[in-house]
C-alpha cells in the first residue's frame, strides 16, 4: 500500500491550517498511517483543489464542442490546479464528465437561458419570456443543482443593454428553481437588471459590473456571491469598439464599466460581498486561466489571502463540496511558495492530486 505524506502547511479553511497530512486510499487523513508500505513525501504549501465557479466546458466561440475537445478543455483546467468546476452554462450535455475520474469534478448548470436574438448565437436555449419558469425548472432538473440565466444583453432596437425578463417573471422562475432544490446564477452587466434579480432571490451574480454601492450592501447582507470575471471584463473595450458605429450608447457604457473594473472589485471586497473566482473560459477565453484571474483580482486590490480562500475552500463551502477535512477526497495542489503571500505562486503548481492520484 502506497501513501503520500504532505509536509505542509496544509490549508483547510479560514480557521484551520495543519502542519502535515497523508493521502491514503485516495483520501485525506491527519493520522499517520501505521502500515509499512511506500510513502512519498511532498513538501510545500498544500491548498484544496482550486475552484473555477464560472467556466464553460464544452463551449467554444462557435457553440457546442464535441466531447473530445470538452475533455481537453477540462484537462487544461485540471493541470493548472482547478479540480472543481461549476459549469456556468454549456450547449453540450457534459454529464459524461462525471464518468472520467481523471477530469475535474463538475457541477453543471445545464444550458444558458436567454431570449431569441438576445445572447450569443448557438450558446443558449432561446425562449419567450412567458416560458421562463417552465424552462428554468426543466434546466434545473437536467443540471447538478444550478441554472444559468442571461439577465441582460444588448437590445438592438434600443441600442444599449436592457434586462431580458420582468421582475415578476424572475421571481416566479427563481422560486420554482428553489422548489426543485436548485439554485440560480445570472449573467448581468447592466445596473437596471440588478434590483429585480435581488428581489427575486438570485443565489449568485456573474460579472456584476452594473452593481451600485446599494446593491453591494444588499448582496453582502444576504451573502450573495459575485464572480467578477476580470479577464472577461478586460474584453469590454473590444466589445465597445465593435458596437461603436451602430450602438454608441452601448459602447460608451461598456467603456465606463471597463475603466472602473478594478475599482468595482475593490468596492465589492470593501463592502463585504463574498467574492468567488471564475474565468469565463469557453466562448472567447481559453481554459486553464484561473491563476491569471486570481492575479487580476489581487491587482484590483483584494488581498492575496482572500483570493486564495475564494478560489479554494470558500468556493467549496458555497458549492457544498469537501475541502481537505479528515476522510475527504484528496483533491489538492502543492505549491513551492505560499500563494497567500504571492498570488503568482498559483501559476506554477508543483503537484496536482485528484481523487488521491497525482495527475500533473
Amino acid at each position: 500500500m502506497s501513501a503520500l505524506h504532505l509536509t505542509g502547511p496544509v490549508l483547510v479553511d479560514d480557521e484551520t491550517v495543519m502542519p502535515e497530512a497523508w493521502v491514503l486510499d485516495g483520501r485525506i487523513t491527519f493520522e499517520k498511517p501505521r502500515h509499512s508500505g511506500d510513502v512519498t513525501t511532498l513538501g510545500g504549501v498544500v491548498v484544496p483543489g482550486l475552484v473555477d465557479v464560472h467556466c464553460h466546458v464544452g463551449l467554444d466561440s462557435g457553440g457546442a464542442t464535441d466531447r473530445d475537445l470538452a475533455i481537453k478543455q477540462a484537462t487544461l483546467d485540471r493541470d493548472r490546479g482547478t479540480l472543481l468546476i461549476r459549469d456556468a452554462g454549456s450547449p453540450l450535455d457534459t454529464s459524461f464528465v462525471h464518468d472520467h475520474d481523471e477530469l475535474p469534478r463538475l457541477i453543471r448548470s445545464a444550458r444558458f437561458i436567454a431570449r431569441p436574438k438576445r445572447y450569443l448565437r448557438y450558446f443558449a436555449r432561446e425562449i419567450e419570456p412567458q416560458d421562463l419558469t417552465a424552462v428554468a425548472v426543466d434546466e434545473a432538473r437536467k443540471g447538478d443543482g444550478w441554472i444559468k440565466l442571461i439577465g441582460d444583453w444588448i437590445d438592438r432596437e434600443v441600442g444599449d443593454l436592457v434586462p431580458l425578463w420582468s421582475a415578476e417573471q424572475l421571481a416566479d422562475a427563481v422560486a420554482a428553481v428553489h422548489a426543485e432544490g436548485a439554485r440560480a446564477t445570472v449573467h448581468t452587466f447592466a445596473e437596471e437588471a440588478i434590483d429585480p434579480l435581488l428581489a427575486a432571490g438570485i443565489d449568485c451574480i456573474e460579472h456584476g459590473t452594473g452593481m451600485t454601492e446599494r446593491h453591494m450592501r444588499i448582496a453582502a447582507e444576504r451573502g450573495i456571491p459575485v464572480v467578477p470575471t476580470l479577464l472577461q471584463v478586460d474584453n469590454f473595450l473590444g466589445y465597445a469598439d465593435a458596437g461603436e458605429s451602430k450602438f454608441p450608447e452601448y459602447a460608451a457604457r461598456m467603456r465606463r464599466m471597463h475603466e472602473r473594473r478594478f475599482e468595482q472589485v475593490r468596492m465589492f471586497h470593501e463592502a463585504g460581498v463574498p467574492l468567488l473566482v471564475g474565468t469565463d473560459a469557453g466562448g472567447t477565453l481559453g481554459h486553464g486561466l484561473l491563476p491569471q484571474e486570481a492575479v487580476a483580482m489581487v491587482e484590483a486590490g483584494v488581498p492575496a489571502a482572500d483570493v486564495v480562500a475564494a478560489a479554494s475552500w470558500r468556493a467549496r463551502a458555497f458549492l457544498g463540496a469537501d475541502t481537505l477535512t479528515e476522510g475527504a477526497s484528496a483533491d489538492l495542489v502543492v505549491y513551492r511558495t505560499d500563494p497567500r503571500e504571492d498570488i503568482r505562486a498559483l501559476m506554477t503548481p508543483e503537484v496536482v492530486v485528484l481523487r488521491g492520484e497525482r495527475v500533473a
